[in-house]
Order: C-alpha cells, then sequence, then structure tokens
C-alpha cells in the first residue's frame, strides 16, 4: 500500500478508537518499526504500528514523536525549492530522511557561501527543548497506557 492510503487507514483505525482526527505523521524507526502518530482534535494522541494497534512501548513513541518533530523541524529550516527536491509530501519521517534533509541544507549553505558552522544544524540544536517538550506532551495525552 502507499503511503497516502497508509496515512488514510490509519486516520480511519484512530477515529474508531478516540474520535475526530486532525492528522496523522508517518515515521519509520531505525529498527524499520512503522508508527502513525494520530493526533485527535481533542488534544489527545495515539500512536498506531503499521498493524493499526496501538503501541504500547513509551519509548517507541516517544522516538517517533522525536523524529517526526526533528524532520518538521529540518524541513522549516530548508527553503521549499530545496525541500521539494528531497522529498515531495507526504512524506515518511526516517532518519535517512533527515540526513537527506541536511545534506539539501548543506549544498545551499555552501552555494550561498556560508563556510563554518551551519544555520541548519543550529536550528535542530536550538529546537530540541521544544521536542522534547511536544514528545513529553504525547506521551501524557497518550490514549492508551504506555509501558
Amino acid at each position: 500500500m502507499a503511503l497516502p492510503d497508509d496515512l488514510e487507514e490509519s486516520a480511519r483505525a484512530a477515529q474508531e478508537l478516540g474520535g475526530p482526527v486532525s492528522g496523522v505523521l508517518a515515521v519509520e524507526l531505525l529498527d524499520g518499526t512503522r508508527v502513525y502518530l494520530c493526533a485527535y482534535e481533542s488534544g489527545d494522541w495515539l500512536a498506531l504500528d503499521g498493524a493499526d494497534q496501538p503501541v504500547t512501548s513509551r519509548k517507541t513513541v516517544h522516538d517517533a514523536v522525536v523524529l517526526s518533530a526533528l524532520c518538521e523541524v529540518a524541513e522549516e529550516s530548508l527553503p521549499n525549492a530545496e525541500r521539494e527536491a528531497v522529498l515531495p509530501p507526504p512524506r515518511l519521517a526516517t532518519d535517512q530522511y533527515l540526513d537527506a534533509l541536511g545534506a539539501a541544507a548543506r549544498r545551499a549553505e555552501r552555494a550561498s557561501g556560508i563556510q563554518g558552522p551551519s544555520p541548519f544544524g543550529a536550528a535542530l540544536e536550538h529546537a530540541l527543548p521544544a521536542v522534547e517538550t511536544l514528545a513529553e506532551q504525547v506521551l501524557a495525552r497518550h490514549l492508551t497506557p504506555l509501558t
């Protein structure tokens, strides 16, 4: 199944479990685990696995939120043309995708004459506290128990 279909299926599954869904983010962790982070209109969250079952691991949910959020920050730090060249939406947040965004940022920085410390890297570093805060909020508002 293609990613847009996966996102729609996860949204349907999440809606059946908890009500109206406002968005779904797809993440694939280093070990290949696929996670769909489903945001509810109520402000609650639910992480579903590739079989649309609730994820029960606190660490898995945390890692998925952090990777997704870092990809969002990385995307926002790139010019639109560079972002679209890496991977058009919808996208699957992966470590490889984050690396590709970093490589695109470095190319854009060099083309702009930026030598020395990377503004892209600084943006990611600056975002880390907010990313961790978001992860804590998702864990606190997760619809099912996490262990």
